[in-house]
């Protein structure tokens, strides 16, 4: 049977829950995907009853029946473990089950991801259920992989029950082995925090003053991931067991205080992703600066592509979606669902699945849109879907090409789960990432994602030519280590302001500032501050321009005795800190290191990449208006160009020299035009 994510073709899936319908449907909806092209369906992550209707009592029939249509019809199957909804039996009869409020007091059964993954109880539930299910239905023909829970940590990515309590001083107790180095790491002794026994210890909660510890605050956050993790991995562990050869275990999701790296490279064969383009609109009702909109997504598949080059979708959106209480969003236009599709594509995804076949005329998710309507009917979502099926088999050619990109952002997971804590950091962040992503799509340069641990970085940095590290304001020795090798090779690192600030314990470094990084950069930062808001914007003078440098400013100067001296290249033009230095390049071995004193903005990051040589790197290529994306996929020594318009008007690109277009089988020379939401691959020609 054909696999997906095998290199050698992009396939198309969806999501069906045969449990919302009558038998007498399948047959119908079976045929129908199949004839628009859908080859693989996800089933069952919500239906532990089906097949455990009592303790201890399971029954098989149902998906027995189903799965054995799928294998006649000839439709492959992902079958999901179903444990992101216990029964109410089990939550009724085992309360402890439940997650908590930070209160203490248990939610309700209902919604979803109401359960706490620390429970003795539910891990013992969960292992049955999940090997009862693996042994009954791995070995069926029909069925060529699994998914595990579904979207860990969405909606819920804290947890307060008192099974995560006690877990919580297991894992303080194997990192710190004793309770002098937890008070030392936790600085209990500011306001009379000190831990004299280990019962003391409790989850971080709200306290009086609104500000639970900090440094507990960053290991909660490191706690949550391992014991997510663990939870994944107890599941991936039977269902190896009674996986057929050619089989494979994922997941999906990219959610908070997870570290999806380590979950992926301990649990899965590779990663999948939940892509809602329209949720773009909600994050800010709809008013980014940047004017990205739907097109802010390709930040988070690059994201997902960091943990597995080559992905999958396992939900993409295909219609109007929101819940009856939240995130509504409109329809997809005319091109949009094929527009995204590409950009899943354009992006690494070789299998790309929709959510969802039907739509639910019943319960909290009835606005979720699926492929078809209410009544079934034709519409225009399907026969998008037919046109899309007839693209891909034009460029299966590309499947398994892998994303080239000559710029990374370097990120981390102690950073990411700091600016939870800290909103010194949280404002930077921020903005500034967005701004980078901006900046890199508008003047079409591909932009990887790098995270870095205290293992080393999840792609080689010597990948890269450039990289972009923001705002690092936790730092290692181990990681500055990396940095300095790989910047001593020959590579190009921009740091932002307030890096070097913290150590791992999230203590502020009894250091002179950045801290760990000033043998790398050649910087001193003798002071700092956040911008005032009721004061005139401060700017920066770099290359005859004035840039805004808001929110917070590092005041640099070149470090003295650091060998080779940072050069000054942009100063602050205003404030009572005018004429000092901004913006410092300092040569390192062969590479090169630039600090900028500032958050990063859409203007200053363009500038930079202008700078290091980055920005636009198929300027001999195309050239492309602003509201196109370009994405690049190489395999066997052929690069694919994906072109991508966000436009609802039609979008003129240049093609500086012939290629092959293989939508429409033709030579391309000079101009192409891309239709509203138009996309297009093209490829160069044989020699």
């Amino acid at each position: 049977m054909d696999r997906i994510l095998d290199g050698t073709k992009f396939t198309l899936g969806v999501c069906y829950y045969p449990e919302h319908w009558p038998e007498t449907m399948w047959e119908d909806d079976l045929e129908r995907m199949l004839e628009s092209g859908i080859e693989v369906i996800r089933i069952a992550e919500f239906a532990w009853t089906l097949t455990e209707p009592a303790e201890g009592c399971f029954t098989f029939a149902f998906f027995d029946r189903f799965l054995d249509l799928c294998r006649e019809k000839g439709m492959k199957v992902i079958f999901g473990t179903p444990t992101a909804t216990p029964p109410a039996w089990l939550t009724k009869k085992y309360p402890e089950v439940l997650n908590a409020h930070p209160d203490g007091k248990r939610l309700e059964h209902g919604g979803r991801r109401h359960y706490n993954y620390n429970s003795p109880v539910y891990r013992e539930k969960t292992a049955l259920i999940v090997e009862k299910l693996a042994c009954h239905f791995g070995q069926h023909p029909a069925v060529i992989g699994w998914q595990i829970d579904n979207e860990l940590n969405c909606e819920m990515d804290e947890f307060y029950s008192e099974a995560d309590n006690c877990a919580f001083r297991i894992f303080l107790q194997d990192k710190y082995g004793t309770l002098e180095e937890l008070n030392r790491a936790w600085g209990t002794i500011f306001w009379n925090q000190t831990y004299t026994d280990w019962e003391e210890i409790v989850l971080p909660k709200r306290t009086r003053s609104g500000n639970p510890n900090p440094h507990a605050l960053l290991d909660y956050a490191r706690f949550i991931s391992h014991s997510a993790r663990d939870y994944a991995l107890l599941q991936s562990k039977i269902l190896r067991k009674y996986l057929k050869e050619g089989d494979f275990i994922t997941t999906n999701g990219r959610f908070d205080h997870l570290d999806n790296h380590e979950l992926s490279k301990e649990s899965l064969d590779f990663y999948t992703y939940d892509s809602y383009p329209d949720m773009a609109y909600n994050a800010d009702g709809g008013r980014q600066p940047s004017g990205l909109r739907d097109r802010e997504s390709s930040r988070n598949l690059s994201e997902v592509r960091s943990v597995s080059p080559i992905f999958g979708i396992m939900e993409q959106q295909s219609g109007p979606n929101g819940w009856t209480t939240c995130m509504a969003a409109p329809a997809p236009k005319p091109g949009q669902m094929t527009l995204w599709t590409m950009q899943s594509i354009a992006h690494g995804a070789d299998y790309v699945s929709y959510f969802r076949w039907r739509t639910c005329t019943f319960g909290t998710e009835m606005y979720w849109h699926g492929i078809l309507d209410y009544s079934g009917r034709e519409n225009r979502r399907i026969a998008e879907l037919r046109d899309i099926r007839k693209k891909l088999d034009l460029i299966q050619e590309a499947a398994g090409g892998r994303y080239q990109a000559d710029v990374a952002v370097v990120k981390d997971y102690d950073n990411c789960w700091d600016l939870r804590i800290d909103i010194w950091h949280r404002d930077l962040e921020a903005a500034s990432q967005s701004a980078i992503f901006a900046a890199a799509q508008k003047s079409h340069t591909p932009l990887d994602y790098v995270y870095l641990s205290e293992e080393g970085a999840s792609t080689p940095l010597s990948s890269y030519k450039v990289l972009i590290y923001a705002h690092p304001c936790i730092m290692s020795r181990k990681r500055a280590a990396v940095l300095e090798e790989y910047v001593a090779g020959g590579g190009t690192l921009i740091l932002g302001c307030r890096s070097g600030y913290k150590d791992l314990d999230g203590h502020c470094v009894m250091q002179d500032l950045p801290g760990l990084l000033r043998t790398l950069s050649g910087v001193d930062i003798p002071e700092f501050t956040r911008t005032c808001p009721s004061d005139s914007p401060v700017r920066i003078q770099w290359k005859d321009k004035c840039f805004e440098a808001p929110v917070f400013n590092d005041i640099l100067q070149p470090l003295v005795d650091a060998g080779e001296p940072a050069e000054v290249l942009g100063i602050y033009e205003n404030c009572y800190y005018a004429g000092k230095g901004a913006l410092l390049r300092r040569h390192y071995g062969k590479g090169t290191v630039y600090s900028l004193g500032t958050v990063f903005t859409e203007e200053l990051a363009a500038a930079l990449l202008e700078e290091v040589q980055a920005a636009e790197p198929e300027r001999k290529t195309f050239t492309l208006p602003e509201c196109c994306e370009l994405a690049v996929r190489e395999k066997n020594g052929v690069d694919y160009y994906f072109v991508l318009n966000y436009s609802e008007n039609c979008a003129a690109v240049e093609v500086k020299r012939p290629l092959f277009s293989l939508f429409d089988g033709i030579v391309v020379e000079k101009e192409m035009i891309l239709e509203p939401f138009g996309t297009a691959v093209l490829s160069g020609l044989p020699v």
